[in-house]
C-alpha cells in the first residue's frame, strides 16, 4: 500500500495524555527546538502550505497535534522545546507529557528531531537523544540547508552523525526552499509507517 503524505489532515490536539488519540496504528513524531523549522518541515513533507501553523515567534506549537494520513497512520507535531517565555509550570507539564508520549506510546514508530543546520545539535537536542536512547528509531533532520555551502553541509552532517548512539539512528538534510532532501525524509517516514 502506498502512503500519501499529501492527504494529511489535522485531526486533533492534545494538552494532556488523556486527550491523545487511541494508541493504535503507526505514528511518526516530529520534535525540535522552537524555530528549528519543524512545522515547515511537516508542511514540506505533506506539500501543504498551512497544515502546520508556522510562525516567526518561537514556541507556537504548544499542543501535541495529530495529522491523519489514513485511518491507520499519522504524523504527530510535538511542542517546540527550549523556548524561554514558557512558565516553569508549563515546561514541567510538557516534560512529563512528552516523555510519557515518547517512551510509552506503542503506535509511535519513529521520531524525527528537527535541528537548524546552522546551530547543530544543541544540549536540548542531545538530552532528547539520550532520553530516547535505544527505545525508538530516531532521525536527525538538519533543516535550512540552503543557507550553507556544500562543504559546510557535509561538515554539519558529519558532526550530527558523530552524536548518534544507536544503529537505528540516522541523519539527513532538508531545504524547504528547494525541497532538497525531501525524498530521504519521505523514505524514512514511509519505512516507519509500514504496518506489518
Amino acid at each position: 500500500m502506498s502512503i500519501s503524505f499529501k492527504q494529511a489532515r489535522f485531526v486533533t490536539s492534545a494538552f494532556e495524555l488523556s486527550q491523545l488519540l487511541p494508541d493504535s496504528g503507526a505514528e511518526v513524531a516530529f520534535a525540535g527546538r522552537s524555530n528549528a523549522g519543524k512545522s515547515s518541515a511537516i508542511n514540506c513533507l505533506t506539500r501543504q502550505k498551512n497544515l502546520c501553523k508556522t510562525s516567526k515567534t518561537p514556541g507556537r506549537t504548544q499542543l501535541i497535534n495529530f495529522f491523519e494520513l489514513d485511518p491507520e497512520r499519522r504524523l504527530v507535531d510535538l511542542p517546540g522545546y527550549g523556548f524561554a517565555k514558557v512558565s516553569k509550570k508549563m515546561r514541567n507539564h510538557w516534560d512529563q507529557v512528552l516523555s510519557s508520549f515518547l517512551l510509552e506510546r506503542a503506535a509511535l514508530k519513529g521520531l524525527v528531531i528537527v535541528v537548524d543546520i546552522r546551530r547543530g545539535i544543541t544540549d536540548l537536542d542531545r538530552a532528547l537523544i539520550d532520553m530516547i536512547g535505544h527505545s525508538l528509531p530516531l532521525h536527525i533532520l538538519l533543516t535550512k540547508s540552503d543557507k550553507l555551502s556544500r562543504s559546510a553541509i557535509s561538515k554539519a552532517v558529519a558532526a550530527a552523525e558523530s552524536q548518534l548512539i544507536a544503529p537505528d539512528q540516522s541523519v539527513s538534510t532538508l531545504s524547504v526552499v528547494n525541497r532538497q532532501g525531501l525524498e530521504q525524509l519521505e523514505q524514512k517516514c514511509r519505512e516507519w509507517l509500514v504496518i506489518e
